[in-house]
């Protein structure tokens, strides 16, 4: 079809179907935005009893978000947050985009640029002016199109200009950002793919020593982590004030381990510095060179086989170090529907869950602390479930009855690697949960919608002690 569907038109109709695609390519994220409005109103309702759980509502839709889109958690919340505001705030601009007369990036920047507008009238005013010159604003870079943006809301209602107030609001310090290649990882610099793999684990280790009062956002840890690391200290300290803080003299350990699996062919290829393809993949980061991994080898890196499990069941609910090391090098990332955390970093659940499901290979997976939570609570009718292959392949029953299967991410780059593993008679699984279930759920302080009005409070606090300069 490439090479054929144009083959015969003249220049002017190929340059006009470049434009009708973009145009109906805008009209359907419209459409597909519109379905995520709605199962968001359907599904987030505030009178629901759930919505003080760590994994609230809010998080049940975006996980259906998610794995209908085949993307990741974080932006599928984004995108129910564009479909939001399209729906309940900015009726113009969607009409706009509904029609392809602007693109999703405009659409995008627009939501997130008017997110702090509070008072109703203003935030009408202002989705006129912006409609009235939005189909203007395609061509533009993505600095001058926050400004347009920005330009407009501040003649309505300054406070709601989004902008950092000074550099240190705005620090991080972020690894692996953009141009990795396979042996080097950006962090506002270059080092080796392994040494900033390295840099990266302790950088996450000091971060998760703070409480959950710590008043600093994630990239402001990472970027107070790396400064406590830089002057030889090995901890972070909790900025939460509190004399008790649970935290405080906790200090993470210094044996820091970096996995990468590969075939042995490419083990002996590297051994023994011949240049020989193959694959090699370096967990949370991606593919590792065979240069690199000879490099790793004869600095001393420890190799260690990969062992096939025992057909039978382990004693008791934690698999053993072996076996949690199988599992996690089979499947190496999070096995729900396009969320890519790494394995090292998600709990083994059991599929069917313990002790009616044993602990065996053919009944453990890894799943991230968001998902785990979701698969155990958000259960039976109008809930998630999901049933294991001895592959290793995952089928997902989303509440609207959408199927969705995953497979280990070890088949992905090790094709040749069998990982099935022994089939398990179980009993069938139950529909209800135990009533005492909901009752161990993790607790938020207060619920998402208090903490998103408290964050625009704050934003908006900070914006009139220091106003844009326009």
């Amino acid at each position: 079809m490439f090479d054929s569907e144009f083959a015969a038109a003249s220049d002017e109709e190929v340059v006009a179907a470049i434009e009708d695609g973009a145009r109906q390519e805008a009209i359907g994220g419209a459409r597909r935005l519109a379905a995520v409005a709605e199962l968001t109103r359907r599904r987030v309702v505030d009178d629901d009893e759930r919505v003080m759980w760590a994994f609230d509502p809010w998080d049940s839709a975006a996980a259906e978000v998610a794995a209908a889109l085949h993307i990741g958690h974080r932006r599928a919340s984004g995108q129910m947050r564009i479909a939001q505001a399209l729906r309940d705030r900015l009726p113009q601009v969607a009409a706009l985009y509904w029609k392809g007369a602007i693109s999703g990036r405009v659409v995008s920047a627009i939501t997130w640029g008017t997110h702090l507008v509070e008072d109703e009238h203003a935030l009408a005013l202002i989705d006129t002016a912006i409609t009235d010159r939005a189909t203007r604003w395609g061509p533009l870079s993505e600095d001058k199109l926050r400004q347009a943006v920005d330009t407009q809301v501040n003649q309505h209602d300054p406070d709601a200009v989004r902008r950092a107030q000074t550099s240190l609001r705005g620090r991080d310090f972020t690894i692996g950002a953009c141009d990795e290649d396979t042996d080097t990882t950006a962090v506002w610099g270059r080092l080796r793919a392994t040494d900033a793999a390295v840099l990266n684990k302790r950088i996450t280790a000091m971060t998760g020593e703070v409480c959950q009062d710590d008043p600093r956002s994630a990239g402001e840890r990472r970027s107070d982590a790396a400064g406590s690391w830089a002057h030889g200290n090995d901890h972070l300290a909790c900025a939460c004030g509190s004399p008790t803080c649970r935290s405080s003299g906790q200090r993470p350990t210094a044996n820091v381990v970096i996995r990468v699996i590969t075939d042995q062919h490419t083990l002996d290829a590297a051994a023994t510095a011949a240049a020989q393809p193959g694959a090699a993949l370096m967990m949370g980061h991606g593919a590792v060179s065979a240069p690199l991994l000879a490099q790793a080898i004869g600095n001393g890196a420890t190799v260690t086989p990969i062992r096939m499990p025992s057909g039978q069941p382990e004693k008791g609910y934690r698999p053993s170090a072996e076996l949690a090391e199988f599992v996690r090098m089979r499947d190496l990332f999070c096995r729900f529907p396009g969320c890519d955390i790494s394995a090292e970093r998600c709990d083994i659940d059991h599929a069917r869950p313990w002790p009616l499901g044993p602990t065996h290979a053919s009944n453990l997976n890894c799943k991230c602390r968001k998902h785990h939570l979701m698969k155990t609570f958000w259960t039976g009718i109008g809930g998630w479930s999901d049933i294991q292959l001895p592959d290793g392949t995952l089928i997902w029953t989303s509440p609207s009855g959408t199927r969705y299967p995953t497979y280990p991410g070890s088949r992905i780059f090790f094709p040749g690697w069998d990982v099935t593993t022994a089939e398990l008679d179980l009993p069938p699984p139950t529909q209800t949960a135990p009533p005492t279930r909901a009752l161990m759920m993790p607790r938020r302080h207060r619920t998402r919608t208090a903490d998103q009005a408290a964050r625009i409070k704050t934003e908006r606090a900070l914006n009139v002690a220091d106003p844009p300069p326009f």
